[in-house]
């Protein structure tokens, strides 16, 4: 088990050593507002996050345009935060990151526009990056933790097993055919009645649940390879509410919670599986020498379940385990600064010409599995 750095969320960090790099990173993919400031030195100076969870809760979901307009209200008196946690003035500032993509191009323009005006106003550095890369190396913020390593990597719009070998060298070993993790999660609570954040509220029904109570399937279970699928599981759950609908109305409660209990249990038994295929493949294509290192990251992988199966898988099959803490497990602002960070040492800053992207997989070189149209390649 790798031991986390005492890093919170916030402000903790108040002196930065003379000649440190700093990177200011802006998140918008989604619907988190986020500005984080980062050192070179792996110090969180500020974590600024505004989560539009009000704006969207009478809509079951997130809803693209209201996304990208809340990002214009927020992203402003953010930036002015992060400085004022951090006790930085804009000068102090080496570079500013922003994601790029994947994510809803109406936010994504928000934050690379406002990061763009600020590099071309101060002569700072621009580096557009792309949000999985923030997510997958972000445990490199939080933990010793050297190249290469395995990553599963789950989110609302992504579930990946990638081989991570360097700052900008990514290895798919597997991937959804159908749908993600999180959406999975999403669309189950809402079948459920459970609202929005899905993933962390059937979570939470999940826990007074009996998850033998329901037998849904695990698609692709025993099968080779580590793709992942979990659109037929959602169908499954569909059934079973349409027809206890017929005799209950509405839902009771305690089947409400062996409902979440036994969905999630699915999903986890999904994720374990294909991973550990994956342990395998990774031996095989990686070579990663006698202590390989597992990393799971993405909203999902605060889930705790999750978290502790996994952590069992590792240990069975000798390889070490990492979980960031929950806060850089979410979309943040952090996670894109160091990002910026690691980029910042190894490759050129990007142009002001650089344009957002709708799908931006993180290993281009492999066959698309789905996502043929005019945005491009999904995964």
């Amino acid at each position: 088990m790798y031991k986390v750095r005492k890093v919170l969320p916030t402000g903790y960090y108040t002196m930065v050593k003379k000649n440190e790099q700093i990177v200011l990173g802006i998140e918008t993919s989604c619907d988190d507002t986020a500005v984080g400031i980062v050192t070179g030195n792996k110090k969180v100076l500020a974590n600024e996050v505004y989560n539009q969870v009000t704006e969207h809760a009478p809509y079951g979901g997130v809803v693209p345009e209201i996304a990208a307009r809340s990002h214009v209200e927020h992203l402003d008196h953010l930036l002015a935060n992060a400085l004022k946690t951090a006790g930085l003035k804009w000068h102090d500032i080496d570079a500013i990151a922003a994601t790029a993509g994947p994510g809803l191009i109406g936010g994504l323009m928000v934050g690379m526009v406002s990061a763009k005006t600020l590099c071309l106003a101060l002569g700072k550095p621009f580096m557009a990056i792309n949000h999985l890369a923030g997510h997958a190396l972000s445990p490199r913020l939080v933990a010793d933790i050297s190249f290469p390593y395995l990553l599963l990597l789950i989110s609302g719009g992504h579930c990946q097993l990638i081989a991570v070998e360097g700052v900008d060298k990514f290895k798919r070993l597997g991937t959804t055919i159908d749908d993600a993790a999180g959406e999975a999660f999403d669309k189950g609570a809402k079948l459920l009645g459970l609202g929005i954040p899905g993933g962390p509220n059937l979570e939470k029904a999940a826990k007074e649940g009996n998850a033998e109570k329901f037998k849904l399937p695990r698609p692709l279970i025993g099968t080779s390879g580590c793709d992942f699928s979990f659109s037929g599981l959602k169908t499954a759950l569909l059934r079973e509410v349409t027809v206890i609908a017929n005799q209950e109305k509405p839902l009771k409660n305690k089947t409400i919670q062996d409902l979440a209990a036994s969905y999630q249990m699915a999903i986890a038994d999904c994720l374990v599986d294909r991973s550990k295929n994956a342990l395998e493949m990774y031996r095989d294509l990686v070579a990663p020498g006698p202590n390989p290192t597992f990393v799971i990251a993405g909203g999902v992988a605060a889930n705790t379940l999750i978290r502790r199966r996994i952590e069992t898988l590792c240990e069975k099959n000798g390889f070490g385990f990492f979980a960031p803490p929950s806060w850089l497990c979410t979309d943040n602002g952090a996670m894109i600064a160091w990002a910026g960070c690691e980029r910042l040492g190894n490759s050129t800053p990007d142009g002001l010409d650089f344009t957002a992207r709708a799908r931006w997989p993180l290993d281009e070189a492999s066959t698309p599995k789905i996502g043929h149209g005019k945005r491009g390649v999904k995964v």
